[in-house]
């Protein structure tokens, strides 16, 4: 499929240039000439799906690690800058044109999502005085913003670790505090709010609860839960060894109806210091009338059915170190998968078949692979179908979005059967 899509874009370079939009409508002439050089190709198989870049990629960003469209349809995208000061991490919003409408510096900015209510959270750090002598340390926090659109940005609330953590309220402070990271946000219907942790401690006999996990708040912000039942030490199907993102099944566009109300999750793990079998795990959660809400490995992801599929999301050590996911929020649920290890983009449907589903009348029994990325064919990462240290990947209106950080470029790809 990589050599496909490497041909396709051939054809497409040449006309791009020139179109206002993707490719203008179905009657345009450059649509029919790209459409007509396809099928002359003997290469090409004029029912072959891929994904296509959507021109211009945005090029007025400096390392970006995280991107998210809201259900305000604007485009949030967490940029590093100079990766040796945090200090400088920014928020940065934009229009679906790419036009950047504000900048909001925040400390040690990586990732960003929105809650139905177009509250925005955002993880990064804090100084506090909580060193020796009242000295200034660098915490975790996530920080709570409204009206960042509008460009009356408001934070009207912080989440703080260790304070942020329940279980840690009659907990000693530790000497190693500034170790802990929140590395992924993600929200539920009901904008309840998950953050993933890593950090050092990870004692599953003490009433304090690991670092490695994930906690839940309410949309007030009060700490509501933990995912339990996580192994914070053993990769296992239900683990959470240096958690790297957290995708729910609820996001934008807003909508009355068919928004999923499942707390289930998919989680990443980036972690290089351990040999991680399955490091992107799919965790049900589910409501237990006594016990409240528990937490389950997804078994069913092992059914590796090779009539269906060639390739699956449970393959043993499928991934590198995969930096983030995302689940479309439609009927389809795929789910997307960024990995800096390979430098490539992936995606799955939502029983872990990897690939999308045949298109009509195209003769496919299996489903389309269209995942795609590492160096190009001229060698280098930094083509329209190559990645350099992608770290975020979101879905909205049939477009995936990647930052591809090291390129200093947010992507854009849409299936080439969804073009219009």
């Amino acid at each position: 499929m990589k050599h496909r899509l490497y041909i396709l874009v051939i054809f497409i370079s040449g006309v791009v240039s020139s179109c206002t939009g993707l490719f203008g409508n179905k009657q345009d002439d450059q649509v029919d000439q790209v459409f007509e050089q396809g099928k002359i190709d003997p290469k090409l198989n004029p029912s072959t799906v891929g994904y296509v870049p959507v021109f211009p990629f945005f090029q007025n960003v400096v390392n970006p690690v995280d991107i998210y469209v809201g259900y305000d349809e604007y485009i949030y995208v967490v940029a590093l800058n100079d990766e040796a000061n945090p200090l400088d991490n920014e928020l940065i919003i934009m229009d679906q044109k790419g036009t950047i409408g504000s900048r909001i510096t925040i400390n040690g900015a990586t990732d960003v999502t929105m809650d139905r209510r177009l509250h925005v959270y955002v993880a990064g750090r804090t100084l506090q005085p909580r060193g020796p002598g009242g000295s200034f340390i660098s915490l975790p926090a996530i920080y709570h913003l409204t009206n960042t659109a509008s460009g009356a940005t408001q934070f009207i609330d912080t989440l703080i670790h260790p304070d942020c953590d329940d279980s840690r309220k009659n907990a000693a402070p530790r000497k190693d505090e500034s170790e802990v990271q929140f590395t992924g946000i993600a929200t539920l219907y009901d904008n309840t709010l998950y953050v993933t942790r890593t950090g050092p401690i990870n004692d599953v006999t003490s009433f304090v609860r690991p670092d490695n996990g994930i906690l839940v708040y309410d949309a007030e912000g009060g700490n509501i839960g933990f995912a339990m039942g996580l192994n914070p030490n053993s990769s296992s199907l239900k683990s959470a060894i240096g958690i790297s993102s957290i995708a729910t099944q609820v996001g934008p566009p807003q909508r009355l109806q068919g928004m999923s109300t499942s707390k289930s999750f998919y989680i990443t793990q980036a972690d290089q210091t351990n040999p991680i079998e399955y490091r992107v795990l799919s965790i049900n959660a589910f409501d237990d009338p006594e016990l409240g809400t528990q937490y389950s490995e997804a078994a069913n992801l092992l059914n590796f059915d090779y009539g269906k599929a060639d390739r699956f999301l449970y393959e043993s050590f499928r991934f590198k170190k995969p930096e983030d996911c995302y689940i479309s929020p439609d009927n389809l649920q795929y789910t997307f998968v960024v990995d800096s290890g390979t430098d490539s983009l992936y995606v799955f449907t939502n029983i872990g078949y990897e690939g999308i589903n045949p298109p009509a009348n195209s003769g496919l029994r299996k489903q389309a692979i269209v995942s795609f990325g590492g160096p190009g064919a001229d060698g280098t990462s930094s083509g329209p179908f190559s990645f350099n240290d992608p770290s975020g990947v979101c879905f909205f209106r049939r477009m995936v979005y990647v930052a591809d950080k090291k390129n200093n470029r947010i992507c854009r790809y849409k299936l080439s059967n969804d073009l219009e």
